[in-house]
C-alpha cells in the first residue's frame, strides 16, 4: 500500500494535464482554417491574422503534446479539475488572437472577454460594427460558440457528474443504472450527441435561409441558437432583421438547445419516454410558457400591442433569457417595470442539464423545492421520515447538501461581484445586472450600457475582467474553479 501511495503521489503533476491541453490547442488552431478560408475567399486581408494565430496555436499545442509525451500517462481525480478550469483559460488566450491581429484590433482586454464570451455561450459583446464586419470574425465568433457549447455539454455529462459538483453526481447515477443507458460507453454516448448538435444546426440553417436569412447570417444564428450563445452578425442582433418567421424558429431552436441533448439521441432511439419522464424538461417547458404569457398579456395591456405580435415578442425574448441564449429581438427595457423585473429574475433560472444553457438549472430548482416541502413538513410533524425523491429515486443528503452550497455561492458571487463593479464605478442596476448575466451567461443585462440595445464596450478594462472572471466562474459551476485555490488541493 505504501508503495502504491508513492507512486500515486509522485504521478501527481501537470504532464497529463499540459498534454491534453496541447491536443485542444492543436484542435482549436486547425479550426481557425474556417475563416481563414472564408476571409481569403471574400478577398479580405483578415485571412492573415488567422493564419499567423492558428499557426501560433497550433505550434504551442505540439510543443506541449511533445515535450509531455509519456508511455503511460494517467489523469488522477485532481487532474480533471486542474484540466477542465485551465483549459478553459488557455485555450480562450489563443483563440482571442484573431480578434486582436485582425480587423477589429482589439486590445487583449477586449479580445479575452469577447473570446471568454464566445467560449462560455454568455453573447455579451464589445465589439461595435458587426453590420460591416469581415465575414471570418463574425464566423469565428460564432463557431466559437459552437464549440465553447460542445465543452459544456461534454462537462455536463461525463466531468462535473464525475467531480461531484454542485449536485451534479445525481446524473453520474443515473448514466450507470442499466435501465437508462442507452450505450455501452461514454465516447458513444458523445458521438451519438455531437450527430445531435450538428444536426440541429443543420436544421436550424435550413430553416432560417427558407425564412429569408442568408445562408452566411442562417449558419452564424443557428450556432448561436443551438449552443445557446447569442451573438449576432448584426449590432441591433436579431431585431435588424425584423423577421417574424425566423423569430419563431428561433424560438424552437433556441428551446432545444436548452433541453439535455441525451434525451434527443434517446427520441431516435426509439425511446421517446424518457424525453416525457425527464421531469427537467417538463418544468423547463412550462416555465417558458407561463414566462411568456405574462409577459404578452402585459404587453397588450400596457401598450396596446396586437396578441399575435405580443405573443411573438413574449415568446422570443422570454425563451432567450431563460435558456441564456440572449439574443434580442426589441429592447424589453420599454415594457416597463413589472417585466424588466421579470426579465431579471429570468436571468439566474437557466435550462436542463445536460444542454448548452447556463444559471442555475431546472433540476436545481426541484431538489430545492423537494427539500423545503420536506423541511415545512418536518415542522408541524417532526416523527414522521420521509426521504426526499428527484425523478422518481431517493436522493442522499450529499446531494442537497451540494445543490445548496452551489446556490449559497451563486447567490454570494453574484452580491460580492455587484459590490466589486460598484465600486469600480458602475450604477446599481448595470453593477447589477452585469454580474447576473455574466454568471448566468445570458448575455444582455439591464441599463442603457449592458442593456438589450446596448454593449459592453464603454466599461473600463477592471469592470472587463471582473465580468470574464464570473462568465468562468458561472460556466465551470464555481467549485471547479474554487477547489484549486485550497492549499490542500496542491500537497502531494
Amino acid at each position: 500500500m505504501a508503495t502504491a501511495l508513492a507512486q500515486q503521489q509522485s504521478d501527481w503533476g501537470i504532464t497529463p494535464v499540459l498534454y491534453v491541453i496541447g491536443w485542444l490547442m492543436v484542435l482549436l488552431g486547425l479550426s481557425m482554417l474556417v475563416p481563414t478560408v472564408t476571409d481569403f475567399v471574400e478577398g479580405n486581408p483578415d485571412w492573415r491574422a488567422f493564419v499567423t494565430a492558428g499557426l501560433l496555436t497550433g505550434f504551442i499545442g505540439s510543443l506541449l503534446i511533445l515535450t509531455n509525451r509519456r508511455p503511460k500517462l494517467q489523469l488522477q481525480f485532481r487532474h480533471v479539475f486542474l484540466l477542465t478550469a485551465l483549459s478553459w483559460v488557455v485555450l480562450c488566450v489563443f483563440a482571442a488572437l484573431p480578434f486582436q491581429f485582425g480587423h477589429f484590433r482589439l486590445s487583449m482586454t477586449d479580445a479575452v472577454f469577447e473570446t471568454m464570451s464566445a467560449l462560455t455561450t454568455t453573447g455579451s459583446t464589445v465589439i461595435v460594427g458587426l453590420d460591416t464586419a469581415p465575414k471570418g470574425v463574425l464566423l469565428w465568433r460564432s463557431l466559437l460558440q459552437a464549440l465553447g457549447g460542445v465543452g459544456i455539454i461534454v462537462m455536463a455529462i461525463v466531468l462535473l457528474p464525475f467531480l461531484r459538483v454542485g449536485g451534479m453526481q445525481l446524473f453520474r447515477s443515473e448514466s450507470s443504472d442499466r435501465t437508462d443507458k442507452l450505450f455501452p460507453n461514454t465516447t458513444t454516448l458523445m458521438t451519438r450527441i455531437f450527430g445531435v448538435y450538428v444536426g440541429l444546426i443543420l436544421a436550424c440553417t435550413v430553416a432560417l435561409a427558407a425564412a429569408g436569412f442568408s445562408l452566411f447570417d442562417a449558419a452564424n444564428h443557428a450556432m448561436a441558437a443551438v449552443a445557446t450563445g447569442g451573438f449576432s452578425t448584426r449590432d441591433a442582433s436579431v431585431g435588424a432583421f425584423a423577421n417574424p418567421a425566423a423569430d419563431w424558429i428561433l424560438v424552437l431552436f433556441m428551446l432545444a438547445g436548452g433541453m439535455p441533448l441525451t434525451r434527443f439521441v434517446a427520441i431516435i432511439q426509439g425511446r421517446p419516454q424518457l424525453f416525457w419522464r425527464d421531469s427537467q424538461i417538463r418544468l423547463y417547458l412550462l416555465l417558458c410558457l407561463l414566462a411568456t404569457l405574462v409577459l404578452a398579456s402585459w404587453l397588450v395591456a400596457s401598450q396596446g400591442r396586437a396578441p399575435l405580435d405580443a405573443l411573438r415578442a413574449a415568446a422570443f425574448n422570454a425563451v432567450s433569457i431563460i435558456t441564456t441564449t440572449g439574443f434580442a429581438s426589441e429592447d424589453y427595457q420599454l415594457w416597463g417595470p413589472p417585466a424588466v423585473a421579470l426579465f431579471l429574475a429570468l436571468t439566474i433560472v437557466g435550462g436542463c442539464t445536460g444542454s448548452t444553457a447556463g444559471g442555475i438549472k431546472m433540476f436545481r430548482f426541484e431538489i430545492l423545492w423537494t427539500a423545503a416541502q420536506l423541511y415545512l413538513v418536518g415542522l408541524f410533524l417532526p416523527n414522521r421520515v420521509a426521504r426526499p425523491r428527484y425523478a422518481g429515486k431517493p436522493i442522499d443528503n450529499e446531494i442537497i447538501f451540494a445543490v445548496l452550497s452551489f446556490v449559497f455561492f451563486y447567490i454570494g458571487t453574484w452580491g460580492v461581484f455587484t459590490v466589486v463593479l460598484g465600486a469600480l464605478g458602475l450604477d446599481l442596476v448595470t453593477a447589477l445586472s452585469a454580474t447576473a448575466t455574466a454568471i448566468g451567461n445570458v448575455g444582455p443585462g439591464l441599463g442603457p450600457i449592458v442593456g438589450p440595445a446596448g454593449n459592453f464596450a464603454p466599461l473600463s478594462d477592471p469592470v472587463k475582467w471582473v465580468l470574464t472572471l464570473a462568465m468562468l466562474l458561472g460556466r465551470l459551476e464555481f467549485f471547479t474553479v474554487l477547489v484549486l485555490l485550497h492549499p490542500a488541493f496542491w500537497r502531494r
